[in-house]
């Protein structure tokens, strides 16, 4: 092999990160992706001990103690960003060194630093396929994320459809549930309403124009519920033409009142279905949970379902109020009545 040599050609496609050293110190020749390392400094000129720090072998001070120690491995740190570098030196005929370089473990690391891509480094070097592997392993990783993401949307959106009316986009009895839960019994939380609210003449509507006007119906009373209350108040809705609005912070039964007005108020705008009138009003019972020691879910709706049906016996499109003492039978406001 005496007499071997090879141009600057032959030595970047197979050493992408070497560095040719003369004996003084100069730096010759440098490998294209070895200058990526630097961009805007040429590394050709320039002198090794400004660019870098041996730190293998010990007590070298630059390429003429490197040439004199023959192949050797090295280690050194590039003075401009740190960044640590290994491999191998060989003296070359002439004086100075040959050191083929690599990254080392910080290769991924270095790669993403300096944009280095399989071009820059040797076909043959394993470093390439190790990079192919981590840039699988990223895809992989960011498909499971993407999987992870999209399987806690579709979670979250189940438990949202598990609680929520598919028709009115209101809470439903298991929302209902959960809501009085966590207000009623011991240590209960502060004082709340309770309304129950059923519409009149509503199966009227559903058998003279049909389950599309019902439903069309029910939609424009959810929006008018949501309407005459606030948004941290619960609505539900328990059944065919059944609702439940609990009014938070509340032990003001002229609030409930007021709300119950308005709602019939409101009903009393005829729905339009293709032309031709839905009109439909609400019975209301009302009941508060400073009424009760302590407040328990089931009896506080078994009362203002009872004051509902006062209201139906009265003529309905009214409200009333359960009172203690009264389960069967409760006194209210009758508003205008339809």
């Amino acid at each position: 092999m005496r007499g071997l040599a090879i141009g600057p050609r032959a030595a970047d496609a197979l050493m992408p990160m070497h560095l040719w050293a003369a004996s003084s110190g100069r730096i010759r020749g440098v490998g294209p992706a070895l200058q990526k390392l630097t961009p805007g400094l040429p590394m050709a000129g320039e002198s090794f001990a400004d660019l870098f720090r041996l730190r293998r072998p010990k007590g070298a001070k630059g390429p003429a103690d490197l040439a004199a120690r023959g192949p050797v491995k090295v280690a050194l740190t590039l003075v401009s960003s740190g960044q640590p570098l290994k491999g191998i030196s060989v003296p070359v005929p002439g004086g100075g060194v040959l050191l083929n370089l690599s990254l080392g473990i910080g290769v991924v690391a270095g790669a993403g630093r300096y944009g280095l891509t399989a071009r820059d480094f040797a076909p043959n070097d394993p470093t390439v396929e190790m990079l192919y592997l981590v840039e699988a392993q990223e895809a992989v990783l960011a498909e499971s994320r993407r999987l992870n993401r999209r399987l806690e949307e579709a979670r979250t959106d189940a438990e949202a459809r598990a609680v929520r009316d598919a028709l009115t986009g209101l809470g439903n009895r298991r929302a209902l549930d959960a809501g009085l839960g966590g207000l009623t019994g011991p240590g209960a939380a502060p004082p709340f309403g309770l309304m129950h609210i059923d519409l009149d003449r509503f199966k009227e509507v559903n058998d003279t124009l049909g389950h599309a006007a019902g439903d069309t119906v029910l939609r424009h009373v959810a929006h008018v519920l949501r309407e005459v209350t606030r948004a941290d108040d619960l609505i539900a809705r328990v059944g065919g033409d059944e609702f439940v609005v609990v009014v938070r912070d509340c032990d003001d039964i002229a609030l409930l009142e007021e709300i119950a007005a308005r709602i019939n108020a409101r009903l009393a705008d005829p729905v339009r279905f293709h032309g031709r009138p839905c009109r439909v009003s609400a019975s209301i019972g009302l009941t508060l949970s400073s009424q009760y020691d302590p407040p328990v879910a089931a009896e506080m709706l078994k009362n203002a379902d009872a004051a509902l049906y006062d209201c139906k016996r009265r003529g309905r499109a009214c409200h009333s109020l359960w009172q203690p003492g009264a389960p069967d039978a409760a006194g209210g406001t009758e508003t205008a009545a339809v």
